[in-house]
């Protein structure tokens, strides 16, 4: 079955000490595998990005996974991934990741979670894409980068512009909603409502 959308989620290879990240990184997957959707991920077993990823199955979606050859032993590849591409470079893993998205999300992760989220923001203002990009700001955990990011429109580093073009939620579902609907998709009525 052709899923009718397909996000990007970009989170943690580990799953944070607050059990909150665990439980909202399996109500992601379990709404897009609900919903007919389709999750584009970093390919990865472990931490946040295993929980997405088999709630996701779980609910019945489809989960293409992109992982480097290098990280393949090292974030434990997801041989369980309806689609596992095993690829050369960190370049070509972001590229494949971007262009099979019709939206992109950051949950809570680290630094590969910050640099992938930036990376297709500035794509977005460029002009190298038009999909929406989303931050789940989940208990506060990006409280001090919106803080931050706000600050360097204060200091003339950016615009609102710049600003609007991220959409930052506190809850999954909402989120996530806003973002495929945003993509011109509309996800498929939630298995409990039929």
């Amino acid at each position: 079955m052709t899923p009718c959308f397909s996000v990007c989620v970009y989170c943690g290879s580990k799953p944070g000490l607050d059990p909150a990240f665990a439980l909202t990184a399996r109500s992601v997957g379990r709404w897009i595998g609900a919903h007919g959707g389709q999750l584009v991920y970093g390919g990865g077993n472990n931490g946040l990005m295993g929980l997405v990823a088999a709630a996701t199955l779980e609910a019945g979606g489809r989960v293409v996974g992109v992982i480097p050859k290098a990280l393949v032993e090292k974030e434990w590849a997801n041989n369980a991934c309806t689609e596992l591409h095993v690829v050369d470079t960190m370049h070509e893993r972001k590229r494949l990741m971007a262009e099979k998205a019709d939206a992109f999300v950051a949950l809570p992760g680290g630094i590969g979670t910050f640099e992938e989220f930036f990376e297709v923001w500035t794509w977005r203002q460029l002009g190298y894409h038009d999909k929406p990009v989303g931050l789940l700001n989940l208990s506060g955990y990006y409280d001090p980068l919106v803080t931050f990011l706000r600050s360097t429109v204060v200091q003339g580093f950016m615009g609102d512009w710049q600003m609007d073009l991220i959409r930052i939620g506190d809850e999954p579902e909402p989120l996530l909603r806003e973002l495929v609907q945003a993509a011109g998709l509309a996800p498929e009525p939630h298995l409990d409502q039929i």
